[in-house]
Formats: C-alpha cells, structure tokens, sequence
C-alpha cells in the first residue's frame, strides 16, 4: 500500500535512491543502438551488388545485466506506486539485454516485441493500432500529393553546414551545458543525441525541414531531457535512456516537431513508410524487398538503404525478426498529445512540465508526482521554447481537446458537401 509523501522516512528514501542508482548501473552496458549499428562498408557494398547483406553484431552476455537488476528487484514490492516504476524499468532494462544477446537470430524479434511493441500492438484506445495508424495517415498523404506546396529551400544542406546551425541553437539554449556538436563518418541515423554530444552523419543529406525537426527532436527534447535526468541525483535512472522510455521519448520528439511548425508531409510520409517497413519485414520480407518498397515510394537508394537498414538492424536480414523501434514513433505521438490534452481538460498543468524531468514513460508519472511532493525529484531546469511558454501550450492544448468534442463525422459532411459545389482552383 502506498504511504504518502509526508511518511515517506528516511531509509524508505534511501531504499528508493538505492535501487535507482542500482538499475542506472545495470543498464550502463545496454547500448542498443551502438551494439546494432552497421559499418559504412556494408553500404557500399550493397548499393554495388544489391546482394542481403552479411552484417555481425558483437557478442553480448547477458547474465551481468540480468544479476544487476535482479538485486534491484530485490530492494522493491510490487503493488506501490513508485515501486512499480522502477520495476517496470528493470523489466526493459533486462529485456533489452536479452534482444542484444540474440541480436541476428529469430528470437531477437520476441525481446524487440517486450520493449518497444510491434504494429499491430494495440495502441493506448485499445481499437487501433500503429499499423492502421499508418494506413489512415497514408491515405490522407496520397489526398494531397498533387497539391503544390510551394518550393522547398535547396535539398541537400551538408552535415558540415547542418551541424554549425545546430551549434548556434545549442549554445544560445542550453549555455555552458550546451553538448558539443560533431559531424562523423558513421551514425546508426542521419544524426543522433546525448548529453554528450550531437552527431551528425557527415554524407546525410538535409533539407531545410531537416534542419528545423533535428532541433526541435534530438536537441530541445532528447539533449534536455538527458540532462534534466542526470540532474536527478536521488533519482539517477531517470537519466537513462533504457528503451521502456522510448516511445514516450519519440512521440515527445515528435510532437515537438509538428507545434513548432518543423514537421512536413514528407516527414511524416517517413515515419508511415517505416512502420510498413517492419510490418513487412516481421510478414516474411527480406531485406531486399524492403529497400525496394522504399524505393517503390519514390526514395533514392541511399536513403532506400538506410531506412531499410533501420528495419533490419539487429534482426533477420532474410526475414521475419525485424527491429520493432521505429514503430513507436507514431504511437508515442498519439499517446504524448492525449496526454497533454488530459492534461489540461483536468486541471492537471501541473504534470506538462514533469514530462521534460529525465527519461522517462508517461506511466511514470503518477511515481514522480509522488516522488517530487516527497522533494526528491528535481524540477527541470531545461525546457523546449514551446513549453517555457505555458500560455500558448495551455491555449493550443484547450483548443485541441474542443476539437476532440466536436461531431467531426457531421462537420465533414457538411463540408464535403460544399467542397463539391467548389470547381479545382489552378495552383
């Protein structure tokens, strides 16, 4: 049963602080994206022979992993609030280890399935899923293909460009603790971050949307949030990144993306083709179906490869045990804007900014709400420009969640009506 904050004792806060600390030392070894990347010359070789790929991973035992968290579990009791968190993120943290440990077999799918769900999971209404998600977002994709949305700005901004606009955003937001920015020859993505730094792949090619979403996702959400968590120093879990907090993580990244105005319909397309991707891949594909299905889409063959090799990274390269990551992008979006508009349609601002704390999961919360009235979590000091302003998130997110009441099937109607009285306008 859970006590409240006020009876928290001392050695009940020394008992959390320690199997928080103990389950940041235990993921310390899993480093899923590191361990599953790629070298450049599998690349180029492919894209010379359009052979599958022969990719190793480096060996991973588990058993370190698994006795680490197992002695954190030792110090917790299920069935109280904050304590079920942190049993949750053991479970992700040995899961995780496991996926590693079985990385380029069948089973590597089974533990990618634990931690980050599969498309046809179902999503947080329970009647849906990030497949279907995916559908309806493509139809509406193919609606307004014909449009002319105007000419983009050149496309192709080089990493060296890319990374110094970067570095004038990080320094100006996060000051002195403004991570060091640096273009490399080898990246798991176009560009990732951390604390530590913001890598940018030094033969990625940008548009000028690119830029703008890399600022708003890798720098104001996952820079700051990482660092927000290693400023909780009785709560040190929650600055890492263990993969139970990534769809949360992403569909906070994304979000940020879409109301600062930085996402655009060929974002979005990605984000839809990656999620057919893994379907794909776990129905059988290989990994050279895949990359044509890319293709098919209109993507060049570098770009093909790459997000091809986000699919298979870790898994099968003939089929059917993909990396079930990149589906968590578009459910975590839908999960972290319902949210929010839960949020505010309760009175419940008081949580917006608890989200930016450290790395976590939004089902973490109701634990860290209890954790900071018991002073224990430190309030974040590295907030995205949007929710500094509460005015303009608070306003956007009321006005969301009245749209949400609104009888859209009637709306439509009446509109679908008006709109085929309306004869094509030349663009």
């Amino acid at each position: 049963m859970d006590v409240t904050a006020q009876e928290w004792t001392q050695a009940e806060r020394t008992r959390i602080q320690t199997a928080a600390q103990a389950l940041r030392e235990a993921e310390g070894p899993v480093r899923v994206l590191r361990s599953l990347a790629w070298p450049g010359a599998v690349r180029e070789k492919f894209l010379a022979d359009g052979r599958l790929p022969a990719v190793e991973y480096p060996r991973f035992d588990p058993a370190p992993v698994v006795e680490a968290v197992a002695r954190a579990k030792a110090m917790l009791h299920a069935g109280q609030t904050v304590d079920d968190w942190l049993l949750r993120s053991a479970q992700s943290i040995e899961d995780s280890a496991q996926m590693l440990a079985h990385a380029g077999t069948p089973r590597f799918l089974e533990f990618s399935s634990r931690v980050y769900g599969t498309p046809t999971a179902p999503l947080s209404d329970v009647s849906t899923n990030a497949l279907q998600l995916a559908g309806h977002l493509e139809t509406v994709l193919a609606s307004v293909a014909s449009l002319d949305l105007g000419e983009p700005e050149p496309a192709c901004h080089l990493a060296s460009g890319v990374a110094d606009k970067i570095r004038k955003s990080t320094d100006a937001h996060f000051g002195e603790d403004a991570p060091p920015v640096e273009v490399v020859d080898e990246l798991s993505a176009n560009a990732l971050a951390s604390p530590s730094g913001i890598r940018v792949r030094r033969d990625a090619c940008f548009s000028d949307r690119d830029v703008a979403q890399l600022i708003q996702h890798e720098a104001f959400i996952h820079v700051a949030t990482s660092l927000n968590g290693r400023a909780q120093s009785e709560l040190p879990i929650l600055g890492a990144g263990h993969p139970g907090t990534t769809r949360t993580q992403e569909g906070l990244a994304v979000f940020a993306e879409f109301i600062t105005g930085a996402m655009d319909i060929d974002r979005l397309g990605r984000l839809v083709g990656r999620v057919r991707g893994i379907q794909m891949a776990i129905d059988g594909a290989d990994f050279v179906e895949v990359v044509r299905f890319f293709q098919d889409r209109g993507i060049e063959p570098v770009q093909a490869f790459e997000n091809a090799r986000r699919v298979f990274r870790g898994g099968v390269i003939e089929g059917g045990a993909p990396f079930t990551k990149d589906g968590v992008y578009l459910d975590g979006l839908l999960r972290v804007h319902n949210f929010f508009r839960a949020a505010v349609a309760n009175g419940r601002a008081d949580c917006l900014r608890l989200v930016f704390c450290g790395k976590l999961d939004l089902e973490d919360l109701p634990a860290l709400a209890q954790l900071s009235a018991a002073g224990m979590l430190v309030r974040p000091r590295f907030l995205p420009p949007w929710a500094q302003d509460l005015r303009f998130l608070v306003a956007y997110l009321a006005y969301s969640t009245f749209l949400s009441q609104v009888d859209f099937p009637s709306v439509r109607e009446h509109f679908n009506e008006l709109l085929a009285e309306a004869p094509r306008v030349e663009t």
